[in-house]
């Protein structure tokens, strides 16, 4: 068409200007860094009776420091038209006739906005939730740079955030742009509490956040501590908590002397900052002071029982020790919280739909593959598609990640042992239920009063769990297997830190009340094709009265008390099945590959099945078959997955040819879908992870000697020019 953009990708409205209006209208429903930005464009012939066309594309990495800034980058879109062939030569019958580019404050929660009328002026303003215009001031224009940077950051690769027609653009490209990101960093530094923080922080707070977390990926995936090291001894100076993040710095910067030193005197005076105990326990890990390491761990959840990060670096600890009875009674006292998807905004359905693809990628040919699959490289096995673990977010994938790593340690039926050692499991309850209702009976037989008070009792005591067949919803809203059901509870956890049980752990009491429906479906018994199914716990709480009856019958009769065990919350329930299914198909998979290496057999599978397979394979820490999946996958197909995680294995070998050409085909790949940027990508962080091994001439003369299309060749030098100009570790040799 002629009213497209040659490389840039567009939206087209069915009403002009709706664009604008849907993201006035969601203004309200940002709650933490906000959108991408919009760029909206009206293009017009200027013949009479034909009507003006209006698009819009998301963006993020334009400078957004001020209205000249925004207005360049509307400007340069002028470029972007495609042309169309006359008799007297080229010309372009569209012409842009008015440009808004909207870029959403975080801090203040408004939109900034940049009108531009070509030819004409341009005005900038402020659009707050209601609506209604502002004037644009320095400090909101502040706000409003650093907002953008953030997003840029964070959004880069974030696997949570899929857009289409999302151009993705360096935020900082020289060494005056990273300085004015650090300054606006420092002046907005003890308000970056505001944008909320990572899934697993339930409180934001100065020192943990979205500004330290992208302050933390910018420099620290490039490995460049120093320009960290500098801003924090500044607000050091004003802000102790901030001492967590300076010994971070240094611990990095390999002056591991001087972080411990930094991190102990901040504790002196503030021994209740986790955050810094974090700092310790990861540095006392990395040196395998275990003993020491755990009581900073515990002191940490102390200082802070609310957080899940402190729990969970507690229940990391213990497995390292080789407890693993404490790390699961770590594990299940977490304080759990709901994941919240990244800010978006609904646009109506548009019109029409323009993806350009720049010639070079398909000229290169690098990505043929990726554009032809056919069904024999997407169709996959319902039970892989089915599997829930890849559907956990937040806080719950990070426990699944323990409780894999449990499994790695320890192997299936001994976690199922340690399990049933410390939670309280339904056989064990409904023996004790049966031993208390025989002797309420007994007493009811003594004193017929009281009869009607001991049914009520005994009512009340019978509130059991059950593991319910039909459940459906895992611990975080993803679906499952019908074929496995997780436990399912209606407890209402609340949390509370103390120091009861084994261990000395803290823990976080329940209370839940459940239908004894179904029971018996809960304890099956192996399949004959996988790791035994996980048997029901009994997670629920009596009432003190009935619960004293229960226990002291449960003790005569089999020794057991509830007061030596615990009660298992409903999510980790819901875990252990996700666990067993990943295993089951695991297992299946591994004889499936044995029995046909056996017989000289081909084995066969999809690309897709082969990606699933090494996604498996990872979650449940085997490296060296996830890796071989992998291979396998892009055998039959491309696949950005299966390179980007090869990458990351060649980078952390060692191997630089295989790293170079998963970076080249990863990168053709994000060109292709308009991701324009070359840092902080994870191309960017481990090809310089391969620098600091090798040097960034060798990395520059491999990729010379590869011979590789110009465009793809220009791409790859963009990463060497950024090492380069920022002084990655290896630049110089």
């Amino acid at each position: 068409m002629a009213d497209t953009f040659k490389d840039v990708p567009e939206f087209f409205e069915v009403e002009l200007g709706e664009s604008l209006l849907s993201r006035t209208e969601s203004l309200q429903s940002f709650r933490e860094l906000g959108p991408p930005d919009l760029c909206h464009v009206v293009k017009s012939t200027g013949r009479n009776g034909q009507k003006d066309s209006g698009s819009y594309h998301y963006v993020s990495g334009v400078d957004s420091s001020s209205s000249a800034s925004l207005a360049a980058y509307l400007n340069s879109l002028i470029y972007s038209l495609e042309e169309q062939g006359s008799w007297f030569g080229a010309k372009t019958p569209w012409k842009l006739r008015s440009g808004t580019y909207c870029c959403f404050n975080a801090f203040s929660r408004v939109d900034a906005r940049v009108d531009v009328k070509i030819p004409g002026g341009v005005s900038a303003y402020i659009i707050d939730l209601h609506g209604d215009r502002h004037e644009a001031t320095p400090e909101l224009w502040q706000e409003t740079y650093l907002s953008a940077v953030l997003r840029s950051v964070l959004y880069a690769e974030d696997q949570s955030y899929r857009l289409a027609g999302y151009r993705k653009l360096d935020p900082i490209t020289t060494t005056e742009s990273e300085l004015r990101f650090l300054q606006a960093a420092e002046a907005l530094f003890f308000r970056g509490w505001q944008l909320g923080s990572d899934p697993e922080i339930q409180v934001a707070s100065p020192v943990s956040n979205h500004l330290v977390s992208g302050l933390l990926k910018y420099f620290g995936d490039s490995g460049r501590w120093q320009p960290l090291a500098n801003l924090f001894e500044k607000l050091f100076a004003r802000e102790p908590e901030v001492a967590s993040l300076l010994a971070k710095s240094y611990i990095g910067m390999n002056e591991e002397v001087r972080a411990i030193r930094i991190a102990a005197a901040a504790l002196e005076s503030n021994p209740k900052s986790w955050m810094t105990l974090h700092v310790q326990v990861d540095f006392l890990v990395s040196k395998g002071k275990m003993d020491w390491a755990v009581k900073l761990a515990k002191q940490a959840v102390n200082a802070a029982p609310s957080e899940f990060v402190t729990w969970a670096k507690l229940a990391e600890v213990y497995s390292e020790m080789g407890q693993f009875e404490s790390a699961l009674l770590t594990l299940n006292s977490c304080p759990m919280f709901t994941y919240n998807e990244r800010d978006h905004h609904r646009m109506p359905t548009p019109a029409r739909t323009h993806l350009p693809v720049k010639h070079f990628i398909t000229e290169s040919g690098i990505l043929d593959s990726a554009d032809s699959e056919n069904n024999t490289g997407t169709d996959a096995d319902p039970a892989l598609l089915r599997l829930p673990a890849p559907g956990l977010r937040g806080t719950f994938a990070k426990a699944y990640s323990v409780l894999a790593k449990l499994v790695g340690q320890i192997g299936w039926d001994e976690l199922l042992k340690t399990r049933s050692g410390v939670f309280v499991m339904e056989e064990e309850y409904r023996n004790v239920k049966a031993m208390g209702d025989s002797e309420e009976h007994a007493g009811a037989e003594a004193e017929d009063e009281d009869e009607e008070g001991e049914e009520e009792g005994a009512d009340d005591n019978a509130s059991t769990t059950a593991l319910k067949s039909k459940q459906e919803v895992g611990p975080n809203g993803e679906k499952l297997s019908p074929q496995e059901p997780p436990p399912e509870s209606d407890e209402v956890p609340t949390k509370e830190g103390d120091q009861a049980g084994n261990g000395d752990i803290p823990t976080i009491k329940i209370h839940a009340a459940e239908s004894e429906a179904e029971a018996t479906k809960a304890n099956g018994a192996p399949n004959g094709s996988g790791p035994e199914k996980p048997k029901a716990t009994a997670e629920h709480q009596k009432k003190e009265k009935g619960k004293r009856k229960s226990v002291h019958g449960g003790e005569v009769a089999k020794g057991f008390s509830f007061t030596n065990k615990r009660l298992c919350e409903r999510w980790l329930d819901n875990l252990f099945m996700v666990l067993y299914e990943d295993l089951r198909i695991w297992t299946i998979f591994r004889a499936e590959v044995a029995h046909f290496k056996t017989q000289h057999v081909a084995y066969r599978k999809t690309g897709t099945e082969w990606e699933i397979l090494g996604d498996l394979g990872l979650r449940l820490h085997h490296k060296e078959e996830a890796k071989e999946a992998y291979q396998r996958c892009l055998d039959a197909k491309f696949s950005a997955r299966a390179w980007s995680k090869l990458l990351e294995m060649y980078a952390e070998e060692g191997e630089l040819q295989k790293s170079l050409n998963a970076a080249i085909r990863l990168s053709a790949f994000q060109q292709r879908w308009y991701m324009e940027m070359t840092y902080p990508t994870d191309v960017a962080r481990y090809l310089y992870k391969v620098a600091s091994q090798y040097g960034m001439a060798k990395l520059a003369n491999t990729i010379i000697s590869m011979g590789l299309p110009e465009g793809i060749f220009g791409i790859m030098q963009g990463y060497l020019q950024y090492g380069d100009v920022f002084r990655v570790e290896g630049y110089d040799w």
